[in-house]
């Protein structure tokens, strides 16, 4: 794992927070309504965590996200596996 100061890890978290629920409520994906709802639900206060750690950040001074640190903990943490939920499966899975 990069090194990440302690406003930078809480932005990753809360990103693939949010990341992880809206893999949830993707319809593309296959999956019951109650569980999508639920997720929703709960995105409303993730979204919020999301945008507060990225005030944060933003009121330490940090104006510009260098991205290759924040992409090497996403890596490490299985972003790519984890956003694949977000998008639409290609032609012939599911």
């Amino acid at each position: 794992m990069p090194a990440l100061t302690r406003t930078e890890g809480e932005l990753i978290d809360r990103y693939l927070d949010v990341v992880d629920l809206l893999g949830r409520i993707n319809p593309a994906q296959h999956g019951d309504t109650h569980r999508g709802l639920r997720a929703a639900q709960a995105l409303v206060r993730k979204a919020v965590e999301l945008r507060d750690a990225l005030a944060s950040v933003h009121q330490r001074g940090e104006t510009e996200l260098h991205a290759a640190t924040p992409a090497r903990a996403l890596r490490a943490l299985h972003g790519e596996r984890r956003t694949e939920r977000v998008t639409a499966p290609p032609d012939g899975a599911g």
